[in-house]
């Protein structure tokens, strides 16, 4: 099992939950996230007056899958998250050494 957390921009969440969903990705954790990376923030004039924005608005979504269809979700984030411009995010993948589902007390790939 491997868990996957992709950095994206806001407006690309519903785009790469519905593509997720279709694929069979049964859960998910969205969190809403502030950070920089190359792009390190931007300028926005207010009032008149100009304002250092250092940490950018971004989504962190959570998943678990199996390790049979990590490549094709990695691949899905990747395309539906993507605009080509700085700033479209990362996706980092974390092995997992098991699951247990509470409610159940199942583990491994059914917990998930």
């Amino acid at each position: 099992m491997k868990k996957i957390e992709a950095i994206i921009k806001p407006f690309k969440l519903d785009e790469v939950k519905d593509a997720l969903n279709e694929m069979g990705v049964q859960g998910m954790t969205i969190t809403e996230v502030k950070g920089f990376g190359r792009q390190k923030g931007h300028f926005e004039l207010y009032r008149g007056a100009e304002y250092d924005i250092a940490f950018v608005p971004k989504i962190k979504i959570e998943i678990v899958v199996p390790d049979e269809i990590l490549g094709k979700a990695v691949s899905i984030i990747e395309a539906k998250a993507k605009t080509g411009k700085v700033g479209d995010g990362k996706i980092f993948v974390i092995s997992i050494e098991d699951v247990l589902r509470i409610r159940t007390g199942e583990k491994g790939d059914s917990a998930i």
